[in-house]
């Protein structure tokens, strides 16, 4: 159900959203690749950086990359918490591009990065996949840069595969990384079969994707009958009924809960996918970007993967892999029917997913900087 504010702060926020030139008109999704939506603010381009990541090695050694157009200096600064670098000490610096690599032998959760350049704001980042015992594919939705210059805050908002096999120390990882709120996007069955394991305290919320109690059986008989069979499920996720009020909870739960969340399904890479892609596209994030990381959940699982395929025999295999995979075809299925159904990325927000203007300056406010 949708939430209701009170009239003092909706009407406070509303006069922001209108002071800022917030409303705009609806943008057309395009035919063949993800939409761009209005921009949630407006843009100051205070982060000067256009490009940067963070890679952990898993050894104690990070790559940082960068790209900062104009910028003659930048500083890289180091810490064990997301608000609490060391600016005392400089472990790299550059110029207006560089790839630096550090040594760092201080145990951490995650391991941040600040690159301060010598104007503008600075950025926080930290490798995009946490660590856990218990999960393949868990991940930072953050640390992507948007059309308008902005960047998809770090720390706030994770996206997973199943949580049921969590170890007592993930438990607490997560509890030290501020998981306050947990989205479980399957069925009854999955969630019956392999309930999650969850942090003293979070906030455990239900939001099924796909409905009923029954879990979805897939029973293709070729790799075409599996491939199509992903296509029409991406379909499926954007225009029923339940794929609809699923993701409409989802985008209220990430506007309005403290602390970080998490949602998750089984694998982690189609309802969780789809909903990746819908909240980096509405924040702007370009629909190239929005497919990397959507693609990103084959690199993750492609240990889990190569490993169930082995297990199988040839043929079967062969059926079962496009089920396993995650492709560009099923991500533009998911966007081809926005197109389809809604007329646009606007309409989809507006229509199937009830956000309104102020609902979009509140994602934007929670979830982008600079």
């Amino acid at each position: 159900m949708k939430r209701t504010r009170t009239g003092a702060v909706a009407a406070s926020a509303l006069a922001s959203v209108l002071l800022l030139g917030l409303v705009a008109p609806a943008a057309s999704a395009h035919p063949t690749t993800a939409p761009a939506t209005q921009h949630l603010l407006p843009s100051s381009h205070a982060i000067p950086f256009t490009a940067a990541t963070v890679t952990d090695h898993g050894d104690g050694t990070f790559t940082i990359t960068w790209t900062a157009p104009g910028i003659s200096h930048v500083r890289i600064y180091t810490g064990d918490e997301q608000n609490r670098i060391d600016t005392r000490h400089v472990v790299a610096q550059g110029g207006s591009r560089g790839s630096v690599t550090v040594t760092v032998t201080a145990p951490a959760d995650r391991r941040w990065f600040r690159l301060a350049p010598d104007r503008g704001e600075s950025l926080t980042l930290a490798d995009r996949l946490v660590r856990l015992d218990g999960t393949v594919n868990f991940r930072d939705l953050g640390g992507y840069r948007t059309e308008d210059g902005r960047w998809v805050a770090m720390g706030k908002v994770y996206r997973a595969d199943a949580l049921n096999n969590l170890s007592d120390a993930d438990l607490a990882k997560l509890r030290r990384l501020g998981v306050r709120t947990d989205v479980d996007l399957r069925t009854a069955d999955e969630r019956s079969a392999a309930p999650d394991r969850l942090p003293a305290g979070t906030k455990y919320v239900v939001d099924d994707v796909l409905g009923g109690s029954t879990t979805t059986t897939f029973n293709p008989t070729t790799a075409d009958a599996a491939h199509q069979l992903m296509v029409d499920a991406e379909k499926t996720m954007v225009s029923s009924t339940t794929g609809k009020a699923a993701y409409t909870d989802l985008f209220e739960e990430v506007e309005r809960r403290p602390g970080a969340l998490v949602f998750h399904c089984s694998a982690g890479k189609d309802r969780t996918g789809w909903g990746s892609a819908a909240l980096l596209t509405t924040l702007g994030v370009p629909a190239d970007v929005v497919q990397s990381d959507y693609l990103l959940s084959n690199v993750y699982r492609a240990d889990a993967n190569a490993a169930l395929l082995a297990s199988m025999p040839a043929a079967a295999a062969a059926v079962y892999k496009p089920l396993l995979d995650v492709r560009p075809e099923y991500l533009q299925s998911g966007f081809d029917e926005v197109q389809s159904t809604f007329g646009s990325w606007n309409g989809y927000l507006t229509k199937g997913l009830h956000q309104n203007v102020l609902d979009r300056f509140v994602l934007g406010a929670r979830l982008l900087e600079g």
